[in-house]
């Protein structure tokens, strides 16, 4: 039987990984070229480190295709989902490779795309040192704060939907996101100058 090849990016994530599970290869390849770029940038973040941030979205998206048979629409969204499994799979290659300290991994293979219409290689140069800054004060932070600060302030996620996806409650979240923004604004504090901010 033939899947609708076109049934249009007006499709939702749910809907997509439900064509997926019926063998429509168009709508696996559409939720891929949706999902991947946010795991991988979510795993970057959570990891520091895009050589295993590859690995670990790989292996999200390899989960969600094995569950896709089985995914109950309407229970959690396909990227709640995802977002706690790539959690837990960062979380438990930090704890294989257990690196001490934020000096591990580099961010010299995960620094911005070039900048196109920015003012020069200054401005190029000071991104660049306030994103290796900021990854860098990341590293410092405990998992589970570094992931609430990530889903909050990094993705943009709502209270809500971070509690559904750490499991914890909505004052664990914000509990969790307070005080992991206040040890990076103590972290960065003293490069203020350096990386270019100015107080209003």
């Amino acid at each position: 039987m033939a899947m609708p090849q076109d049934a249009g990016p007006e499709l939702d994530d749910a809907a997509l990984l439900a064509a997926t599970a019926r063998g429509d290869r168009a709508a696996a390849c559409r939720l891929t070229d949706r999902l991947l770029p946010v795991v991988y940038a979510h795993a970057v973040r959570l990891l520091g480190d895009a050589a295993e941030a590859e690995d670990v979205a790989q292996e999200a998206m390899l989960r969600l295709w094995r569950v896709a048979p089985e995914w109950r629409a309407g229970e959690a969204k396909v990227t709640t989902w995802l977002y706690r499994v790539t959690a837990n799979l960062c979380i438990d290659r930090q704890r294989r490779t257990a690196r001490p300290g934020p000096g591990g991994a580099l961010a010299l293979d995960r620094v911005p795309e070039p900048a196109d219409t920015r003012p020069g290689a200054e401005a190029a140069l000071q991104e660049t040192a306030r994103a290796e800054a900021l990854q860098a004060a990341l590293a410092t932070l405990p998992p589970r704060q570094r992931q609430a600060v990530v889903l909050r302030h990094i993705e943009g996620l709502g209270n809500a939907e971070i509690a559904r996806i750490m499991e914890i409650g909505p004052e664990a979240v914000e509990s969790l996101t307070a005080r992991g923004k206040r040890a990076l604004a103590r972290s960065l504090s003293g490069r203020r100058d350096a990386l270019g901010y100015r107080d209003e």
